[in-house]
């Protein structure tokens, strides 16, 4: 059987405050899905995406990467695997210029010159950014600095991309390409987001996070039909979706098999 893209088996994650901020996650993701995790400030999203690449590391449980388990022994693979693209693209640009950025990632992989400089034109023609090669990072827009993040992690080529809310300063326009963009990168993604309908019109499967716990999961246009769902969980549609008169559905669990959702039986 082929391994999962991911797979979070009972993890919980405790700050060093104590604050307990995962409390038992399970989640598979199938490779070439796109699923958003959903959920209120506070809910633990963000803490669960840097456990992807092993920013942070589980308090208890596992997490493991197209089969390979995050530990000590797997770290540097897994951060080659995992592209995480963070929420402030100000965080992934630190270079003198665009083309610096790009190739960091490749260069400390002991690329050669000639095959880094093939990594970052590749990235950089993948999110239609070719121009800004030489441009310094604070010149940028907000769109630019967020196609050139993405680069900064595509050079790497990751089996799995984790976007923590790609769509958050953008104008709409901007919003729009980017989902466009992210349409064609043919690469397992995990979404991060507050941004609801970005996971509408993108990602066919869902899970909702609160309190460090999965509450729900399942297709999202029916997840984000369900206006009590959301509203148990401080979220809400800025419209109603076109098929907002859906019935209650089964969906999925939280490990993305058959079953309940698990919000249903609270």
């Amino acid at each position: 059987m082929t391994a999962r893209a991911v797979e979070v088996a009972g993890v919980r994650y405790a700050y060093p405050d104590g604050k307990q901020a995962l409390n038992g996650i399970d989640l598979s993701v199938d490779a070439g899905e796109r699923v958003a995790i959903l959920g209120p400030n506070g809910a633990g999203k963000t803490t669960l995406a840097l456990h992807l690449n092993g920013l942070y590391r589980v308090t208890e449980g596992s997490i493991s990467i197209g089969g390979l388990t995050i530990d000590d022994a797997t770290l540097r693979e897994v951060r080659r695997r995992v592209g995480l693209v963070f929420q402030d693209a100000n965080d992934q640009l630190f270079m003198p210029t665009i083309r610096e950025d790009v190739a960091f990632g490749p260069a400390n992989m002991g690329l050669t010159a000639r095959e880094i400089e093939a990594r970052v034109a590749q990235a950089l023609a993948s999110v239609d950014a070719a121009d800004l090669i030489g441009r310094v990072p604070h010149h940028l827009s907000g769109g630019e600095k967020r196609k050139a993040a993405l680069a900064t992690v595509l050079a790497m080529q990751p089996d799995l991309l984790v976007l923590d809310e790609p769509t958050s300063g953008l104008d709409p326009a901007t919003r729009r390409e980017l989902i466009e963009l992210l349409t064609t990168i043919d690469v397992t993604q995990l979404i991060v987001t507050h941004d609801l309908p970005l996971a509408y019109d993108l990602c066919p499967r869902s899970v909702i996070m609160d309190g460090g716990r999965i509450v729900a999961a399942g297709p999202t246009r029916e997840l984000l039909a369900d206006a009590a769902l959301l509203a148990r969980h401080r979220l809400e549609m800025p419209f109603p979706p076109p098929d907002a008169t859906l019935p209650p559905s089964s969906g999925t669990s939280p490990t993305g098999e058959a079953g309940d959702r698990v919000d249903g039986e609270r």
